[in-house]
């Protein structure tokens, strides 16, 4: 049974979800069924399961080398195959361990202006109806949550923190690309060939649902619909193995979620200013391994 030979690792809120569909498009690519395996983090994740509902999110998260396999057992002549997980690139301790077990991988990292990945990170635990504080609260109380072994999807300013492990990604794995989400939702088509000619794939193919979006953003109403298809729960984990979540199921319950849809609100001065300061320094950082943040804020 053939293993992954690329991996993706965007952080959480990266558009890693939305890559993932792109690829699976692509007919000399292979994606699994279920996107963020976790496979390579899984003896730290499951270890993180305070929060409210984590221990709902991490069933579907894979823990042995059997089960994992099983996922690429429809393999056939595909060139690339495929693992989009974001949590491998916030643990550099775990890189050698994907790397001795998928004969160094080619590793796709996915980046977003640092504090719109965070406010989107939190907006994702609102409408899932988990995170309950405001948003200047939730970042002022992550070290707790931290110390409380709450998931890492809660770390905000954690989540939003790449130069050191980007750094050790690079020095780990030979074949490294650093694409931005900026760059896949405003420059689709150039972003997909990048990615295909480092994937060393067929770089005219075009993708199709290139105008949708798989994961809508923002904040809802609550009501019985909105929990049931945000919230994670057991049962929904149940129904996914029955009916699976292709796209065009996907992109359907979004459209009707669309209904209940709610302003975004803006981040509060305050805080913005705050994590301006707070992750200026790794901004600085990231630009001196030229990666393009020219459509981030101006930190």
């Amino acid at each position: 049974m053939k293993k992954p030979n690329f991996i993706i690792a965007g952080f959480p809120k990266c558009g890693t979800t939305s890559l993932h569909h792109y690829l699976n498009e692509h007919p000399q690519i292979f994606m699994p069924s279920q996107k963020e395996l976790h496979f390579f983090t899984y003896e730290i994740l499951s270890k993180l399961k305070n929060g409210p509902k984590d221990s709902a999110v991490k069933k579907t998260q894979i823990q042995d080398s059997k089960r994992y396999l099983e996922f690429y057992r429809n393999v056939k002549n595909e060139i690339a195959i495929g693992d989009a997980s974001p949590s491998y690139i916030n643990y550099p301790g775990q890189f050698l361990k994907i790397k001795e077990y998928l004969e160094d991988p080619k590793f796709i990292i996915v980046l977003r202006d640092p504090i719109n990945r965070a406010y989107s990170n939190y907006l994702h635990l609102k409408r899932e109806h988990r995170e309950t504080l405001t948003f200047k609260e939730a970042v002022n109380k992550e070290n707790k949550r931290i110390k409380n072994k709450y998931s890492d999807f809660w770390y905000y300013k954690f989540n939003s923190t790449y130069y050191e492990k980007i750094v050790m990604a690079k020095e780990t794995f030979k074949d490294v690309l650093i694409i931005t989400s900026e760059e896949l939702n405003e420059n689709h088509e150039a972003t997909m060939k990048k990615v295909y000619k480092f994937l060393d794939v067929d770089c005219d193919f075009i993708t199709k649902r290139k105008s949708n979006r798989f994961n809508k953003g923002g904040y809802y109403k609550k009501n019985l619909f909105t929990k049931f298809l945000f919230q994670p729960s057991k049962f929904k984990n149940l129904i996914k193995k029955v009916i699976k979540p292709t796209p065009s199921l996907k992109i359907l319950l979004a459209q009707i979620a669309s209904i209940f849809r709610k302003k975004t609100e803006e981040i509060d001065e305050e805080t913005v200013l705050y994590l301006t300061k707070h992750f200026k320094e790794d901004i600085e950082k990231l630009k001196s391994l030229n990666i393009n943040t020219s459509n981030w804020r101006d930190y």
